[in-house]
């Protein structure tokens, strides 16, 4: 059986979708989306980062530059530095479209009591030497 390609979803039919589920007009609609796309691309050309939380974060990252080779001629070609787009996936994302499931948060480390953290750190206490078996007088030992 061969799978079925993924279908593709035009910003105008996604703000379609949006105008009809909350029954306002699609020239609103598709203006929001609009201005919200503008406004990624205006945040990320200043370098800032973009947090969704549950969605993902877009972040602007220096690519170092580096050595590469044609792969049809063999030649050795400089590839000069450059900033790229890097988007990290969010939680609700991640469970709902990834096929690997979520990495188990890490547990946190504990505070010490607010009473104590002032107070210099205690000695860790060295074990007693075992006390010899008492003797007896009449014992040779």
């Amino acid at each position: 059986m061969i799978p079925e390609s993924p279908k593709t979803i035009t910003k105008k039919e996604l703000a379609n979708r949006i105008a009809e589920a909350l029954d306002q007009p699609k020239v609103v609609v598709k203006e929001i989306l609009q201005r919200f796309l503008e406004g990624i691309i205006d945040e990320l050309a200043a370098g800032n980062r973009l947090e969704f939380r549950e969605f993902g974060v877009f972040e602007v990252r220096e690519r170092a530059p580096r050595r590469a080779q044609n792969p049809r001629t063999l030649e050795k070609v400089e590839v000069p530095a450059k900033r790229v787009v890097k988007f990290k996936v969010g939680r609700i994302m991640r469970d709902r479209v990834c096929d690997e499931p979520a990495p188990a948060p890490k547990p946190k480390p504990q505070a010490a009591p607010k009473s104590k953290a002032w107070q210099e750190p205690e000695s860790p206490k060295q074990p007693e030497p075992p006390k010899p078996p008492p003797s007896k007088p009449d014992s040779p030992f």
